[in-house]
């Protein structure tokens, strides 16, 4: 391991969001300044100013070039769950690689990027397919880098796990998807950012599995969750297509989008398992005993945060 000191200046996507606000609270904590690239000018900072905010307009990879001018090191968080708004998987690999280009031509020295546990170009499932050509891009882009392949993240901020235990708190019963003996790992989003930040100050580059310390098959993740918020729920197991089009019409009815399909697939076949040592160091247990009291107390709709005004 090639440990240097963190260069001075980083550019963190999604600084204002969910795991970009965990890089660049841990960034300022160790006296690293940092300006952020956001598709949503308009989100709350909540760095009280100590972080400039420049648009991630792919369309102008000239702004994009100037906005990086200066920085060491880029933490892109860029991805999107699902199509929307005319933008395709395809495209998020393209914007993708015109932030990297852009990158490269402002000067910087290394790339952290966040990908996906198990992405492969194997799979049926454009989400993980994307992740595999980006993390292909980003190996012919010509500058250090580190690639971290995080499974569920969890912490303050999450949409996931939160609108899980809203569903538990306010239903009489919740699908399971199948057998329910799937495996996940999650980590902790302030373990995923620390695991980050030490990779932007090696030189050498480097694919990196960010799993927890413990792993529970689904329906055991659904009764932790359950017993932390206090949800007396019936989990009941249904056939995979019966479960996502009860989420779908959840979904609906919030004019949002819960679970997607890729996000059932990958769940199903065991994606959400980093399949190596474990690099974070918080229990999800240990977390919902401080947390879950105000977890899913109100549903966070992502349509609404996420989406560019």
């Amino acid at each position: 391991m090639n440990v240097l000191t963190h260069p001075d200046q980083a550019v963190v996507t999604g600084a204002f969001s969910y795991a970009g606000r965990y890089v660049a609270r841990r960034l300022l904590g160790d006296g690293v300044r940092v300006r952020t690239l956001t598709r949503n000018p308009d989100r709350e900072d909540p760095f009280a100013g100590r972080v400039k905010a420049y648009p991630m307009d792919f369309s102008d990879p000239e702004g994009l070039r100037r906005s990086m001018e200066g920085a060491g090191v880029l933490y892109n968080t860029y991805w999107i769950r699902y199509a929307r708004g005319g933008i395709t998987f395809h495209q998020a690999v393209r914007n993708t690689g015109t932030l990297f280009q852009a990158a490269v031509a402002a000067g910087v020295g290394r790339i952290v990027h966040f990908s996906v546990a198990n992405p492969s170009n194997e799979y049926d499932l454009p989400y993980f397919r994307g992740k595999a050509q980006v993390e292909e891009m980003l190996k012919a882009v010509g500058i250090s880098y580190a690639t971290i392949r995080p499974t569920l993240v969890f912490g303050k901020g999450d949409l996931l796990l939160n609108n899980m235990a809203w569903a538990l708190r306010r239903f009489p019963v919740f699908p399971v998807f199948g057998r329910g003996d799937y495996l996940v790992q999650p980590i902790y989003a302030g373990d995923l950012a620390a695991l980050a930040v030490e990779s932007g100050s090696r030189a050498d580059s480097f694919v990196a599995n960010a799993g927890g310390p413990d792993t529970f098959t689904f329906e055991e993740l659904l009764r932790l969750l359950a017993s932390a918020v206090g949800a007396r729920v019936r989990l009941v197991h249904t056939p995979p297509f019966l479960g996502f089009a009860l989420t779908k019409l959840v979904g609906l009815l919030l004019r949002d989008v819960g679970l997607t399909r890729d996000e059932v697939d990958g769940l199903m076949a065991g994606l959400l398992k980093s399949g190596a040592r474990s690099t974070g160091t918080t229990r999800l247990g240990d977390w919902l005993a401080d947390n879950g009291s105000v977890l899913g107390q109100r549903y966070v709709s992502e349509s609404r945060r996420n989406l560019p005004s």
